[in-house]
């Protein structure tokens, strides 16, 4: 009985297998992105590559786990929604008023721990935030915040 549970629950995993996630990257255009709209100092641009871009970019490496179901579709779905919450790569996207409240909940997510999310961390351990980070991540949304606000 036991190896005919286990040999349907192979089974299922092979199948499963064939249901594949759309894993492609947009094209990035450089002038849309939040680097070209805003004033990213490089402290700040590094925080963002090593802990944002894989979820809130079009620039999302996908590691060889990301091809195995069930994992494979947990994580195209995780990138698909961070990329239509924030997007780093099509920064232009956002007029001014929109900008700010992505600058605010930049801030608020990573005070929060939110984010990075809890599940990416483990596997990417170079994403934590530090307190530093944090503080550094805050400072900046805040003054671009100011320098939208200014501006309008």
């Amino acid at each position: 009985m036991l190896k005919k549970i286990a040999l349907v629950i192979a089974a299922v995993f092979v199948l499963a297998q064939v249901v594949r996630p759309d894993r492609t990257n947009p094209e990035e255009q450089q002038a849309r992105t939040l680097y070209a709209k805003a004033n990213v100092p490089e402290n700040v641009r590094g925080i963002f590559e090593r802990s944002c871009r894989d979820c809130h970019s079009n620039r999302t490496t996908w590691p060889w786990y990301t091809n195995v179901a069930p994992v494979s579709w947990m994580l195209a779905d995780h990138v698909k929604d961070g990329r239509k919450e924030l997007n780093l790569s099509d920064w232009a996207q956002y007029d001014a008023k929109r900008a700010d409240h992505k600058l605010e909940e930049i801030c608020e997510q990573v005070e929060k721990g939110e984010m990075p999310m809890s599940v990416y961390v483990p596997l990417h351990p170079e994403a934590k935030l530090t307190e530093a980070d944090k503080q550094v991540l805050c400072g900046w949304a805040k003054g671009e915040r100011e320098k939208l606000r200014a501006a309008r």
